[in-house]
């Protein structure tokens, strides 16, 4: 009889959603809020403008960027693993201290973007315009990939995706 109990418990435990996020900020971020150390873990910005936002120490990973404008919006020192932010128009966007961890960048427009300190492990810059983005250097990069259409600050190289 225990096992049965211990069954239904487990089987609850898997079939329930995981409380990995916090739907009420996320729907405020979507809204146009500003949310620095939120939980915004998958959230769904795709299509969004959120120009000048500050999700500064927010929990970003996984979450959906496509071809969403976030001009000037800070995501300094946030986890940003696994973002996808295919096409994303993020200029100016402040990604100091961030960690960028197998986040895709593949055709976004990142010029004036600052990336001081930001783990990049992974990162896929395919497509991406970074010849002015700021705080990138060679060994951040050597952790990177992108392609012959990415282009870098001057005296910056990186290798191609495989």
């Amino acid at each position: 009889m225990k096992r049965v109990a211990l069954f239904a418990a487990l089987t609850a435990a898997i079939a329930s959603p995981a409380l990995a996020q916090n739907a009420g900020q996320i729907e405020r971020a979507r809204a146009g809020a500003s949310c620095p150390h939120c939980n915004l873990f998958q959230a769904d910005f795709a299509n969004l403008e959120l120009k000048g936002k500050n999700f500064a120490g927010a929990r970003l990973r996984q979450a959906d960027f496509s071809t969403a404008v976030m001009n000037r919006t800070s995501f300094a020192g946030g986890d940003l693993r696994d973002v996808n932010a295919y096409g994303a128009v993020l200029t100016g966007a402040n990604f100091a201290g961030a960690n960028l961890t197998n986040a895709t960048f593949v055709g976004a427009y990142l010029e004036g973007a600052n990336f001081r300190g930001a783990r990049l492990e992974g990162v896929n810059f395919s497509g991406a315009e970074l010849a002015r983005a700021v705080g990138l250097t060679p060994s951040q990069l050597r952790e990177a990939c992108g392609d012959q259409a990415t282009t870098l600050p001057r005296g910056l190289s990186i290798a191609p995706c495989r």
